[in-house]
């Protein structure tokens, strides 16, 4: 990029202090973000100069819509509502592509590495990659059976950014891409856009002459999926759903082959996986939008400090507010979507997958001429319904679930994570999510029929976070992806009993008779082969979990964040690392 042209974008300021190689490297940045950004440079300058008007003036982006409860299913876990869900979604799941968004550090955890590294808990030690890769392979190996294709191969994206993609790249390769064939992931590094300064659109400047960048948002992942021609190759090989899933979400695949099945049923084009939502509960909420001047009907995310004035000015003069169900009606969004490949392909073709964008200037004086800090335009994931607005035939729903069965997020630091529990009810720290998928294993075992604590469990506390101490139960994809799948493993499930104390790991291909648990207990089988428990009985001193100081610096920085290490005192394992069947029959 030329001196002139820097000039035409109003960005002469840029070059006042700078001469030589400092002016050179600038140009060349310069150069650099304005391919990178649709439009260039001159449409991201105009963009922010509207938004920052419309910010200014304080305009309402919903004025003329009136809400209204989307179409959508509320599925209950044990019923036959779900089982029919879930069994339709296996159907299609051999036909769907996973995005992972992943551009994000730990620092809020008060972790140095990328989350996706982060143990998803500690009894097995899996990070929450090496989880996510494992799920999908089991699925995958589940569509090879049910479409007798040996080679049918589900593709992974992953959206990386400037922070993560060396450390998703040396992870993944470190572990072989978790057993994935070489070619099934596909990485997608998201850049950044300048740092703007106030309202009329001038960037950012760092000391060395720089400009300032910042992320643009998740909303990238849609205009990376269509420029690197990813979605071209999944349409083309004939992918008809792609789920798109967040980076520390360790329960979500317990929920996305029902969720599927939905989006099946239903042949959606965007189906949000939600959750139930308490009224003013800081998560948007799912809404359908209808304008009647216009005649335009958005079922969107409505972030929940713009429903509730939204409904007061509307359809519900004491806003949102709970229904019968205790709850708001409007479910709550958790960015876990599913999108019809054939729509979502039309669409990112026709706009190359530039979302809407917003932004949202902190500023320092009434007039609101000066901001704090710099500011920058942002897009989100979750804002794709907003290009399907001119369409009548498009079809937007949601599926909720319990938050239990779906829902877990790792985001907080445990100072932090005590604030949040105390205003919301949801630590969402890396203590709090090891717990859920331990209850989450309780759960599916208690469905299937087995003798397990899934209620009124005592609590201790690590750093003065609640810690629930009952069964740690892990199910790993491999022993089961579906809830039926695992309540076929347990053959007489009333004879299968685990203590409150009890560790138990189960990944492979195991079947299950009568086991009495009071311990650690750890089953492995590996592809191939099958270990059949008909009868065992385990007493062992077990797991245990010790607190240790959060500032001890010569604690690994994966328990200091958890406020806990793991203690082996005994533990039984049964490995089968062969192909063939293994009995064990020990009364």
């Amino acid at each position: 990029m030329d001196v002139e042209r820097v000039d035409e974008l109003g960005q002469g300021h840029l070059l006042e202090e700078f001469e030589g190689e400092a002016r050179e490297a600038l140009l060349e940045q310069l150069a650099q973000l304005d391919k990178q950004y649709p439009g260039g440079l001159e449409a991201y300058v105009d963009n922010a100069q509207t938004l920052l008007a419309a910010s200014k003036a304080g305009d309402n982006p919903y004025d003329g819509y009136v809400p209204a409860v989307p179409l959508g299913e509320r599925l209950q876990t044990a019923t036959s509502q779900f089982d029919e869900c879930e069994e339709l979604g296996m159907k299609n799941v051999g036909k769907t592509g996973f995005v992972l968004v992943a551009g994000g550090l730990g620092e809020r955890l008060g972790y140095n590495g990328i989350k996706v590294a982060l143990p998803h808990e500690i009894i097995t030690g899996k990070c929450f990659l090496e989880v996510y890769c494992a799920s999908i392979l089991a699925l995958q190996e589940r569509a090879r059976s049910l479409s007798g294709d040996s080679s049918l191969e589900i593709p992974l994206a992953i959206m990386t950014s400037g922070d993560t993609h060396e450390k998703t790249v040396e992870l993944l390769h470190k572990h072989g891409n978790f057993g994935m064939a070489a070619g099934q992931i596909t990485l997608m590094k998201q850049e950044k856009v300048p740092a703007i300064v106030d309202n009329e659109g001038h960037f950012a400047q760092e000391d060395d002459g720089l400009v300032a960048t910042k992320p643009h948002g998740h909303g990238d992942v849609h205009s990376l999926l269509h420029s690197t021609g990813t979605l071209d190759d999944w349409k083309e090989r004939g992918i008809e759903w792609v789920v798109f899933f967040q980076d520390t979400n360790g329960i979500v695949f317990r929920a996305l082959p029902s969720a599927i099945g939905v989006s099946a049923m239903h042949n959606f084009d965007v189906n949000s996986l939600t959750v139930p939502r308490r009224p003013g509960e800081a998560v948007g909420g799912i809404c359908q939008l209808d304008n009647e001047e216009t005649g335009k009907s958005l079922t969107i995310n409505v972030e929940y400090n713009q429903l509730d004035p939204l409904l007061r000015a509307t359809t519900s003069p004491e806003g949102d507010v709970a229904d019968e169900t205790g709850y708001s009606p409007y479910p709550g969004n958790i960015n876990v979507l599913i999108f019809r490949c054939e729509s979502y392909h039309r669409v990112l073709s026709e706009t190359g997958g530039a979302i809407p964008e917003f932004v949202n200037p902190k500023y320092a004086d009434e007039e609101k001429t000066k901001f704090k800090k710099p500011t920058r335009l942002e897009c989100m994931m979750q804002d794709y319904p907003k290009l399907l607005a001119d369409d009548p035939d498009a079809k937007v729903g949601f599926t909720q679930m319990e938050r239990s069965i779906c829902f877990s997020a790792v985001k907080n630091n445990p100072a932090d994570a005590l604030g949040k529990l105390k205003s919301s009810g949801f630590a969402e720290s890396a203590s709090s999510g090891e717990s859920d998928v331990y209850a989450v294993g309780r759960l599916l075992l208690a469905m299937a029929g087995v003798q397990i604590k899934t209620a009124d469990i005592p609590s201790t506390t690590f750093l003065g976070l609640p810690f629930p101490l009952g069964a740690k139960v892990v199910l790993c994809p491999s022993f089961g992806t579906t809830v039926k799948e695992i309540r076929e493993r347990f053959v007489s499930p009333e004879n299968v009993k685990i203590s409150e104390r009890s560790s138990l790991v189960l990944d492979g291909d195991i079947f299950i008779e009568n086991l009495d648990l009071d311990g650690d207990l750890r089953v492995i089988a590996a592809p191939g082969a099958k270990i059949h428990i008909k009868n065992l009985t385990v007493r062992n001193e077990g797991v245990t979990f010790t607190e240790v100081d959060a500032d001890d610096m010569s604690v690994d920085e994966i328990y200091r964040i958890r406020g806990y290490v793991k203690e082996e005192s005994e533990t039984m394992v049964i490995q089968q690392s062969e192909p063939g069947e293994t009995v064990i029959d020990r009364k």
